[in-house]
């Protein structure tokens, strides 16, 4: 169980690294913002799913799923409602 859980983390730690990689080369705005948010999800769920095996107590285990449930939900949203205002500022009268 401790070999799948560093993986996991390890997983994680790699997609950061991709992402990070993602945000300096991609053209534009809109661009990295994808390549950030998407990334980021996976990663941080990769790393709770990795410590909740790495830790395997019940109060953690709780914690943590509540925490990708929250990211699950909010990072995706927020992403959107970002992307949305960076469309409006460029084309203010809504045309493209």
């Amino acid at each position: 169980m401790s070999a799948i859980g560093w993986f996991l983390c390890a997983l994680g730690a790699t997609i950061l690294l991709v992402a990070a990689v993602g945000l300096v080369r991609l053209p534009d705005a809109l661009s990295r913002q994808h390549a950030g948010t998407k990334a980021v999800t996976l990663a941080v769920l990769s790393f709770a799913i990795g410590i909740g095996v790495l830790a395997w107590d019940g109060a953690w285990t709780w914690r943590l799923l509540v925490l990708a449930l929250v990211l699950l939900v909010t990072l995706p949203l927020a992403s959107h409602a970002l992307a949305r205002a960076g469309v409006e500022e460029m084309c203010p009268d809504g045309r493209e």
